[in-house]
């Protein structure tokens, strides 16, 4: 049994920051890439940010800045199997459910496994 729990969701005013974290436990053998995923109400499910075993990071075009800089970082611990996504200079349109994903093995099985998803609410 594999389960991922996201946390650090909440209410902000736009241009604040939000740090979410998401906990991988259970039966784990190894965890490859692992991602944050957003869907707003109406839409389909995105994702926001992707981050390799190894800490290679891209990130959706709207979630970036001036210059190309994205406002939001993912980052990982894999020796506590976490997955943050540091959130900065939020806007309304960020406002989501926002869910951990993660390609792992576990008991010799590839799977993909998801979290219950945390909410972020972008407004004034």
């Amino acid at each position: 049994q594999v389960q991922l729990v996201e946390s650090g969701g909440g209410l902000v005013q736009p241009g604040g920051s939000l740090r979410l974290s998401c906990a991988a436990s259970g039966s784990i053998f190894s965890i490859n890439a692992m991602a944050w995923y957003r869907q707003a109400p109406g839409k389909e499910r995105e994702l926001v940010a992707g981050i390799t075993s190894d800490g290679r990071t891209n990130y959706v075009d709207s979630v970036k800045a001036r210059f190309a800089i994205s406002r939001f970082t993912a980052s990982r611990d894999n020796a506590k199997k976490m997955v943050y996504l540091q959130m900065t200079s939020l806007k309304p349109e960020d406002t989501a459910v926002y869910y951990c994903n993660a390609q792992l093995t576990s008991d010799s099985t590839r799977l993909v496994s998801w979290g219950q998803g945390t909410q972020v609410t972008v407004s004034s």
